[in-house]
């Protein structure tokens, strides 16, 4: 999606950020590239991490050609002493932290049956464990200045339908709901929010790379819901940090444009009987 008028990034007021601080992990593509640009655009300084720098390049290069700071980190969310360096790393360069966008994660699909148990432990490690790690060392320095946002982004699979494609993911993202809303309490004594924002399906480069196809061939896929722009939802993200937003507290923010709503997954129960009985004869 371009910048015009159908960028829904555009509805804000301009300047909106200017003179603070954004840190979002998982900086460098889609989504998390998204929210990054959104935040520069409306005048704040971003810190755009990720485990693959060069990802970041680019990014960079882009933020910096709007007039603000960027500070590109690589960084490894699953190791604690990685994430101490990246919080020093913020700290030293913008000194505050305003606001906190836990995006990086990823996962794959597969049959439960065929999760191995290095696949569990590293999704789990990843997106739960990650996101716990990142919170808890950026916290408590927005908590000391009594200012801030903080969104987690976890996915539809996160809820009571579960996740049959993706047990160890939903697990893990239903952990982040979990400790989202049980941070909330806390963080509202000293002014911070944090909240969950699941998009629905969006579609990507990078996104539809994953699963061998272009963004064109993946949109002419039938759905029964919109498919999103990662611009639908940096603009949920803009929101959720805004003064707007300031009495959702511990609030999850579902954006699938009404998709689980819908009798899914696709595949029939006797599908998944099917599989039940090729597995257990």
């Amino acid at each position: 999606m371009s910048e015009n008028e159908n960028d829904p990034r555009a509805s804000f007021a301009p300047g909106l950020f200017a003179g603070k601080t954004a840190v979002v992990t998982g900086g460098g593509r889609g989504i998390g590239r998204a929210i990054a640009i959104g935040f520069a655009r409306l005048g704040a300084d971003v810190v755009i991490a990720s485990n693959a720098p060069e990802e970041l390049t680019d990014v960079a290069k882009e933020i910096e050609s709007l007039g603000v700071g960027c500070l590109p980190v690589e960084v490894n969310i699953r190791d604690v002493e990685s994430v101490d360096a990246f919080r020093d790393a913020v700290l030293d360069r913008f000194q505050a932290i305003d606001y906190l966008v836990n995006n990086a994660g990823g996962q794959f699909q597969s049959h439960p049956f065929n999760i191995s148990d290095n696949g569990w432990r590293a999704v789990v490690d990843l997106n739960l464990n990650g996101t716990w790690n990142v919170c808890s060392r950026f916290m408590r320095p927005m908590m000391e200045r009594q200012t801030g946002s903080i969104v987690n982004v976890a996915h539809v699979f996160s809820f009571e339908r579960g996740a049959p494609m993706f047990a160890h993911s939903g697990a893990a993202r239903a952990g982040v709901v979990n400790l989202t809303r049980s941070l909330a309490p806390y963080l509202e004594q000293r002014n911070v929010t944090i909240n969950v924002l699941a998009p629905g399906t969006t579609i990507s480069p990078e996104a539809a790379a994953n699963y061998g196809m272009t963004v064109d061939e993946w949109r002419a896929q039938p759905s029964r819901a919109r498919y999103a722009d990662p611009e639908d939802m940096a603009a949920i993200v803009l929101f959720m940090c805004s003064p707007a937003a300031r009495m959702l507290n511990g609030a999850v923010i579902v954006a699938d444009a009404a998709s689980t709503q819908f009798n899914w997954p696709a595949r029939s129960t006797e599908d998944l009987f099917d599989e039940v009985q090729a597995s257990f004869g």
